[in-house]
């Protein structure tokens, strides 16, 4: 059981010394990634990372620093004993639940507390996102999606590729939800092959297939390629990314509200999978992306293999409903809201997005009409 689980680890974080953890005694210092293990080798003479590394232990790790803790990366011991109360708290919801025969929130909601962390954010030294360019504030604004508030829908281009079922988007992919947290690693000669639980598989070439892609073809999760660095490092450097979908998802902790975080065609992500020990992955993630932010920026985190993990169906809107519903029941809201006088223009079931209905939109089918002719 999962709370079994968290009570053992939270034990752990507990009880272990500093130094089992990496844990500086100035806790506003983060050590180098550990450089020291020898990982095992494929057949083919690769580092042999294949397994599951399921990222529930790090999905209450926010990537944004809370201010309380100032500039250090790392809480105190007194800090995280006061986290147990939260983790009790997740123990009696799954208790009753399983008393009662009932599954509810107490085991959809999949995280692990004790993360010493402070933030996944390492640069810059704050732990905090860099502010967006005046671009990104702009094409923030010109982004859809249903967990944007006050906008309407009218159409599929009211919704983001997350709400369509298409992707989370990348590297967002790579950073945990609040369930279907599971990443599985393959390999192969020349290949390694990343297996999302949420939507999605990356097949990264590793065997000097180092060629960029044509302009004008992108994907959703871009042209990765990898190289092995040293003896227990994976690089791997992707450009030509989809824009479109939010570069962080809204439902990682820590990131800006609405899904609403732009990529541009110019963003370059370099992630560094370190195998520092036999069930443990450092995972790096420096992103680049001048159009949209005033500064680069670095996470890091690690991950924690659990051959036990399972994975489960993502089905995202069961029977392909959803999209429609919300359209169906936001034109009936506001064809009400009409009625009562609360809408400056009637409903035109055949025109898009309206704007001027909508102020909360800030005139967004215009200007995003006016944004892709200018791209």
């Amino acid at each position: 059981m999962m709370r079994k689980t968290i009570a053992i680890l939270l034990a752990s974080v507990l009880t272990a010394p500093a130094f089992a953890q990496g844990v500086p005694d100035d806790l506003t210092t983060m050590p180098p990634v550990p450089d020291d293990y020898q990982p095992s080798t494929t057949s083919w003479g690769d580092p042999d990372f294949r397994g599951t590394w399921p990222l529930n232990d790090i999905a209450e790790l926010p990537v944004n620093r809370p201010p309380q803790y100032g500039d250090r990366y790392w809480k105190t011991e007194e800090e995280i004993a006061a986290e147990q109360g939260r983790v009790e708290a997740l123990e009696e919801a799954y208790e009753n639940e399983d008393e009662e025969g009932t599954i509810g929130l107490g085991h959809w909601i999949e995280y692990e507390a004790g993360s010493r962390r402070t933030s996944m954010i390492v640069e810059p030294a704050n732990g905090r996102l860099p502010d967006w360019t005046a671009e990104g504030v702009r094409r923030s604004a010109l982004m859809r999606g249903s967990w944007t508030v006050g906008q309407t829908y009218d159409w599929v281009t009211d919704f983001d590729s997350w709400d369509r079922c298409v992707t989370r988007g990348f590297p967002a992919s790579m950073f945990p939800f609040r369930y279907n947290n599971g990443i599985r690693i393959f390999q192969s000669p020349g290949y390694v092959v990343i297996n999302l639980e949420m939507l999605g598989t990356r097949v990264i070439p590793v065997a000097g297939q180092d060629e960029p892609w044509p302009d004008g073809l992108d994907g959703w999760f871009g042209n990765s390629r990898g190289r092995w660095v040293d003896h227990n490092t994976l690089e791997v450097v992707t450009d030509h990314v989809q824009p479109g979908a939010s570069a962080f998802n809204v439902a990682t902790r820590g990131v800006p509200p609405n899904n609403t975080m732009p990529m541009s065609a110019e963003v370059v992500v370099t992630e560094r999978f370190h195998l520092v020990g036999p069930d443990t992955i450092t995972y790096e993630m420096h992103y680049s992306d001048p159009v949209i932010w005033q500064s680069d920026f670095t996470t890091r985190v690690n991950w924690t293999r659990d051959e036990s993990y399972e994975f489960f169906e993502y089905a995202c809107h069961e029977g392909n409903v959803q999209v429609r519903n919300y359209i169906v029941a936001n034109r009936v809201q506001r064809e009400q809201e009409y009625e009562r006088g609360r809408m400056v223009d009637p409903i035109d079931p055949d025109a898009g997005p309206p704007p001027a209905m909508d102020p909360a939109s800030r005139g967004v089918g215009q200007q995003t009409e006016n944004t892709e002719e200018s791209e």
